[in-house]
């Protein structure tokens, strides 16, 4: 079977595609948090996995829950997911939408995980620099993590930064192994 990330990117681009057409990406992007949320809920998923009702009710039932919340066309993508049996992929859907708009607004998701506290002085250079490095607008997340024992580790999309004083005695270690 194909994995649920495989199935969802044609939905996504589509989805995508109609929102930049319509300039309403940010519209789109909350709808499509706000269906995920919803249709990942336990009894909800349970309700919409229901052999007993139809496409037409699932669909229906997930955007009676979600109530004005919802454009028309998102109504629209909804029904069609219910009809080929799709509503389980919401989540991927949501992820694969919400990547296609950061490319196209040049924007990234960072976290940048210290072992302590960070001023802003040193968290604007940070940002900064990884906006030079990286040419996209960045959305910085930072969180202490303790076990680093010094330094930081940058994840931003596929890239790992680590120049934590932990990441580099496991280094350490690996070389002393080999």
């Amino acid at each position: 079977m194909a994995e649920s990330i495989t199935l969802a990117r044609p939905y996504a681009k589509a989805a995508f595609e109609v929102a930049l057409a319509s300039k309403e990406l940010n519209e789109w992007s909350q709808a499509l948090k706000l269906l995920a949320n919803v249709a990942a809920n336990e009894q909800v998923r349970r309700r919409l996995l229901s052999p007993a009702l139809t496409a037409a009710q699932q669909a229906e039932t997930l955007t009676g829950l979600c109530g004005d919340a919802l454009l028309p066309k998102t109504n629209n993508l909804v029904r069609l997911l219910a009809e080929n049996k799709r509503l389980t992929l919401l989540s991927e859907i949501s992820e694969l939408f919400e990547a296609l708009k950061a490319n196209q607004e040049k924007t990234i998701d960072v976290e940048l995980s210290t072992a302590f506290e960070l001023n802003k002085d040193v968290v604007n250079k940070i940002t900064q620099a990884l906006q030079t490095r990286l040419n996209r607008e960045i959305k910085l997340q930072t969180r202490v993590d303790r076990q680093l024992i010094g330094g930081a580790v940058i994840r931003a999309g596929d890239t790992v930064i680590d120049s934590s004083v932990r990441g580099k005695l496991t280094k350490l270690a690996e070389a002393m192994n080999s």
